[in-house]
């Protein structure tokens, strides 16, 4: 006859009524929990400081004549950045066109095809393309553009590819980021059904992704949008609505922000604070939107 013995079962205490240390435990989590606010606080100050005083600055300028209507000279009331909204979109538009295809196919590139050497070296460019000072890709695209390959001029092409180069590290490395975490249970799903390498890839993985890459898409629009210092050595600027394609000086809304803060004149500055509440109004959409679909994504996954 055998005695079994049993080991006895210890009962689950709560950390918070466990008398050992239990009450240095609780003064730790409420002072790192003190810090961490206090550090959000401090951190939103000057962000709910600008807002302020963008938005009670520039909202009594804001109209329909401000989106409709060309700036009048500095001294003169009213009028509006019409041909910086205009010249904007445009811009805009091509440089779109330009990064986001050819970002996602570069990140389509180095998860779907590496890893390689070359898969490597585009990262490392990647990487470092993030961190350039806007003002360097402004002056590689006027050395190569403007003034060189036969002197193309300022324009809204070439303001357009300064913009695309900016952009096009951010659309990278999102799209690259959103690739991998699709399962890799899902392309062997249609590798088993017979499909091959590219219709796994436009039909299984980027569908899969779209959420992350519109997310990864609209926060590079986000960043493209309010540049300055790239299009001064490109764009150059204009006062006029400029449909032309290239060879013309084209306006953007922080081109002209920026040499109407820089006048002496109150009219203008004020039309400045308009813009800046407009640009600022972009920006946030952009945004926003790209974080709620991101949001939606990760919901729904």
């Amino acid at each position: 006859m055998s005695t079994m013995t049993s080991t006895p079962v210890r009962q689950h205490v709560p950390l918070s009524q466990r008398p050992p240390g239990s009450s240095f435990r609780r003064f730790k989590d409420l002072l790192a929990t003190v810090v961490l606010t206090m550090a959000m606080i401090l951190a939103m100050i000057p962000l709910v400081l600008i807002i302020f005083e963008v938005t009670r600055r520039g909202i009594g300028v804001v109209d329909l004549d401000f989106f409709t209507q060309t700036e009048p000279p500095p001294r003169r009331e009213g009028g509006g950045y019409a041909a910086g909204f205009f010249g904007t979109l445009y811009i805009m538009a091509l440089a779109i066109s330009m990064s986001i295809p050819f970002g996602i196919a570069t990140a389509v590139y180095i998860v779907e095809y590496g890893p390689n050497r070359m898969t490597s070296t585009i990262r490392f460019f990647t990487d470092v393309m993030t961190g350039i000072p806007s003002i360097f890709v402004g002056l590689f695209v006027y050395g190569l553009l403007v003034i060189g390959w036969g002197g193309l001029g300022f324009g809204t092409f070439v303001g357009a590819v300064a913009i695309a180069v900016m952009m096009l590290p951010i659309v990278t490395r999102s799209a690259e980021e959103m690739l991998r975490l699709v399962p890799d249970e899902m392309r062997n799903a249609g590798y088993g059904l017979g499909a091959r390498k590219w219709q796994v890839i436009v039909h299984t993985v980027l569908p899969a992704a779209a959420p992350g890459l519109t997310t990864g898409s609209m926060l590079a629009i986000a960043r493209g949008i309010g540049e300055t210092a790239p299009l001064m050595m490109t764009a150059f600027g204009s006062g006029l609505i400029v449909t032309g394609f290239q060879g013309d000086p084209q306006g953007s809304v922080p081109l002209q922000l920026f040499k109407g803060a820089a006048q002496p004149f109150e009219a203008g500055i004020d039309r400045a604070w308009g813009a800046a509440l407009c640009l600022f109004a972009l920006v946030l959409i952009f945004t926003v939107v790209a974080r709620w679909v991101g949001s939606k994504a990760s919901t729904a996954d």
